[in-house]
């Protein structure tokens, strides 16, 4: 490369960078969030630093997450350590920033600590950093560097990759990384097509490599076909589609959308269970697993189900104490199951019935998606989906530790306990999301590839008299979201506000659906 083109580039991403750490918040201070990383680092032994240590977590937080204020103050509390620690797990390596899983080294990791088993959930977390180089050289890990290392780990795990850098893309606008990428995500596609798909067109994937081995309906060696693998394909293509639009490239756009159309039609016809009103396993010797898991609800994440009454009829399940509710949140099997946790206790990865935040995070999206998206919700409202977000906020805590604020593996349904116990393996893992909960679907940032602010709001009527998500970076502006019923909270008057760059752009007396163009 030309060596005054080099320097000019680095003077722009020096200068970017620069004007980025300047941006400001323009309702709330860090006040809280020192506050709260204080109290963090007070608990923590700290037993590996990587790149941002404790000590440096504040500085780093202010610069780079969003701020939220909120009166419940054990789903705020939440909200910041997630940010705290998903900060950890941040290295910068000679192959640029990565983020890991677990924190300490895992013997089935690749290069740099890295396993791709979260990687969707990595993005949509990480989409909301205001400096976007950490998710643009992390995306890039895994398609330019782990491919050529000697333990590639990329298909180690089904992934939704394609789909995460869609909806990154939704809010930062960067076109020429899509441009860039997708022929790259072309081949990836072609790649699990080869290695993963049925003569019927169907993928099949071992319940170890959907990242949840020891399953009721899985195995370690049987190629079942699973509403997992098969959900993240359509929402791969769909994406495709959508990324093929913005390259201009029709060829794409064309195939992936008949692969999407088929994949959705073969969904329904191979793993829905009309009887048992459910979308399931179809084993590989053929017929359905009689188990309910939690697996059933991925092809709402993509908005795949048809909209229809009976489709929505499944998720009654969420909030039958016989299905998947329990005290500490979401099973990830039905309870009323003969096989509910029967695949060991603690020693081995419990997918027959434990909760795990993994999927509770892929339960709420595709919960979020039905409120937002469909006609049909059956029993489901917005009050179901706030109780379960707040069960899941109130889980992250170690019981027998007294309740200090804690990120494991995977959480017994009745008594909270994390069942690797306090095992520093184990500790802050990062294997779900919980801010993009927040922002997405809770607050109900509805990221789109026009120039409008969405605002789709999750809390009930009544629920909350105000809040303020503050610093959001979207497609170049900086908004602020905030509800104040009675104006006296923010000074700012009453009712849903929105602003981009302290500018005024939308406004709604009550709190719901609302859409704002951008100045």
């Amino acid at each position: 490369m030309n060596l005054k083109i080099s320097v000019a580039i680095v003077v722009f991403c020096s200068c970017f960078v620069q004007r980025l750490f300047a941006q400001k918040s323009y309702v709330l201070n860090t006040e809280k969030l020192n506050k709260y990383v204080k109290s963090f680092n007070a608990e923590d032994k700290e037993g590996v630093k990587n790149f941002v240590p404790n000590a440096e977590s504040f500085e780093w937080l202010s610069r780079n997450i969003p701020l939220f204020d909120c009166p419940d103050s054990a789903i705020q509390k939440v909200y910041y350590f997630r940010w705290w620690a998903y900060r950890k797990h941040l290295k910068k390596t000679e192959d640029g920033y990565v983020f890991t899983e677990f924190i300490t080294p895992a013997n089935h990791a690749g290069k740099h600590n890295t396993i791709s088993s979260g990687l969707g959930h990595h993005i949509n977390e990480g989409r909301w950093l205001l400096n976007p180089a950490y998710m643009e050289d992390y995306i890039s890990f895994w398609f330019y560097v782990d491919p050529v290392h000697t333990k590639s780990r990329f298909h180690a795990f089904s992934s939704w990759i394609d789909d995460a850098v869609y909806n990154r893309y939704l809010v930062n606008q960067d076109k020429s990384f899509i441009q860039k990428l997708l022929p790259d995500l072309h081949k990836d596609y072609i790649r699990w097509e080869q290695a993963k798909q049925l003569p019927n067109q169907m993928f099949w994937q071992y319940d170890v490599r959907d990242a949840m081995e020891e399953s009721i309906s899985g195995g370690r060696k049987v190629k079942n076909i699973r509403p997992t693998i098969n959900s993240y394909m359509y929402g791969n293509a769909k994406a495709l589609v959508a990324m093929s639009a913005i390259a201009k490239n029709d060829t794409l756009k064309k195939i992936y959308n008949k692969k999407a159309t088929e994949l959705e039609k073969l969904v329904h016809e191979q793993l829905w269970d009309d009887d048992a009103k459910f979308f399931k396993v179809q084993y590989e010797k053929g017929g359905f697993c009689d188990a309910r898991e939690a697996i059933g609800f991925i092809p709402w994440y993509f908005n795949l189900p048809r909209d229809e009454a009976k489709y929505a009829e499944q998720w009654n399940q969420l909030i039958d104490t016989a299905g998947f509710d329990a005290p500490w949140g979401l099973t990830t099997a039905e309870r009323r199951h003969p096989l509910f946790r029967t695949h060991g206790t603690g020693s081995s990865c419990e997918w027959d019935g434990a909760i795990w935040p993994y999927a509770t995070t892929q339960t709420l999206k595709g919960l979020s998606n039905l409120l937002n998206n469909y006609k049909h919700h059956g029993r489901m409202t917005k009050q179901v989906f706030y109780d379960q977000f707040r069960k899941y906020a109130m889980s992250h805590k170690f019981p027998s530790l007294g309740g200090k604020i804690y990120l494991g593996e995977y959480q017994d349904e009745k008594t909270g306990e994390w069942l690797k116990g306090d095992d520093p393996r184990s500790e802050f893992y990062n294997h779900s999301g919980f801010a993009d909960l927040v922002i997405n679907d809770l607050v109900g940032l509805k990221p789109r590839a026009d120039n409008v602010v969405e605002i789709s709001p999750l809390i009930p009527a009544g629920q909350w008299d105000w809040f303020c998500l503050d610093k959001v970076s979207y497609h170049g502006k900086i908004l602020t979201i905030l509800w104040d019923k009675t104006g006296t909270k923010y000074g700012k008057g009453k009712g849903l506000r929105i602003y981009a760059d302290g500018k005024e752009i939308g406004r709604s007396r009550d709190l719901k659906k609302t859409t704002a163009k951008l100045i």
